[in-house]
């Protein structure tokens, strides 16, 4: 009696399972078990050929359907109708799920040598409040690699140029098996190029870049905050063989300002007022936010019996939102301050105001 596990099981997917559950559950599986993620475990290699071997049999429809009636006895020996006529088939059918689980490289489609993008590159930049409120444009200056102008970036001296790789034809990738399944690593003569240069540009030694600084133009779009990231397209490393390059994002940080404390689009501020401002009400001076103004102010109107930590809300005086609709607001805090020390005509003064106002009337 056999101790394989049943196919299903392994796969994890009901036996009235789609093609489509059955061929996304082996991807899920082979991505997990896979021996390139598992280094020196035995049970991940145990069980990615184990779900191979499920998929192989259940994604072919014959292979299923003897399966589902028989077991795996029903496939020993192979005397089934048309047993190992679809082997290539097979091969091919798992070599290309391979493809797009290992899209990123080392996985080649067997169409050619697959071009590299060039490397991401990630920095910090830090904007002021009134620069993430209103936008601003910044240069940063980087020191990447550049673009060999002596040999054009191919990486071959003048008169000559790089050969196609007699190993991998170019292609950057051999093939080699393991058990039933085909993989594709990295040509090592040519380090997964596909090119030899047998002449190297003395300027970049082949390398086809050069590292240089070079300054960077950043628009920082109105509205802006704290921990966003902006991307730059085309701004990264370099790629190699022709590519495309990376891209630049930058990672934003708003300083902190001692005017403001920021919510999202709306702005908050204190203003001190003091003990008569607030029974009486009154006019006060604000910090706010202007366009191109440092240190701008606007007048508030205290209202008659502003208790403390009341707010007076201005409507459209926060931070413009990213999209262009408007601007948030601006929660002014009020502050009464309570002398500490008082005269004695300032002690005679609220003594009769006491009286005038007993407690709890106000």
């Amino acid at each position: 009696m056999s101790n394989k596990r049943d196919y299903y099981e392994v796969l994890g997917v009901a036996k009235e399972a789609t093609s489509d559950e059955i061929r996304k559950a082996y991807k899920r599986e082979a991505l997990k078990h896979h021996p390139d993620r598992n280094p020196g475990d035995s049970a991940a290699e145990g069980r990615f050929k184990e779900a191979s071997e499920a998929f192989q049999v259940l994604s072919d429809e014959q292979k299923r359907s003897i399966y589902d009636r028989f077991g795996h006895r029903g496939l020993e020996g192979g005397s089934y109708p048309g047993a190992g006529a679809d082997s290539g088939d097979i091969f091919g059918q798992m070599q290309d799920l391979f493809n797009e689980m290992f899209s990123g490289g080392g996985f080649s489609g067997g169409g050619g040598r697959r071009t590299r993008r060039g490397q991401d590159i990630r920095v910090e930049q830090r904007i002021t409040l009134q620069e993430a409120a209103f936008g601003c444009k910044r240069d940063i200056q980087l020191r990447t690699p550049v673009r060999c102008d002596d040999c054009t970036g191919t990486g071959a001296e003048k008169g000559s140029k790089a050969e196609t790789c007699p190993q991998c034809r170019g292609t950057g990738s051999v093939q080699s098996a393991r058990g039933f399944v085909m993989f594709s690593g990295p040509c090592n003569r040519c380090e997964g190029t596909g090119r030899i240069i047998k002449n190297p540009c003395k300027g970049c030694r082949g390398e086809g870049f050069v590292e240089r600084p070079r300054k960077v133009t950043v628009s920082f779009p109105a509205g802006i905050d704290n921990g966003q990231r902006l991307r730059v397209g085309a701004q990264g490393m370099p790629a190699p063989n022709g590519g495309d390059p990376g891209d630049l994002y930058v990672d934003v940080e708003v300083a902190d300002d001692s005017r403001f404390e920021r919510d999202g689009f709306d702005l908050h501020t204190q203003v001190h007022v003091t003990f008569v401002q607030a029974a009486l009400g009154g006019e006060v001076q604000v910090p706010c936010l202007v366009d191109g103004e440092e240190d701008a102010k606007t007048t508030v109107q205290i209202p008659a019996g502003t208790q403390p930590g009341d707010r007076v809300i201005l409507r459209g005086q926060g931070v413009p939102r990213v999209d262009g609709r408007g601007r948030g607001a601006l929660a002014v805090h009020v502050v009464v301050d309570v002398p500490k020390k008082l005269s004695d005509k300032a002690k005679k003064l609220l003594k009769e105001f006491e009286a005038e106002f007993p407690a709890g009337d106000g």
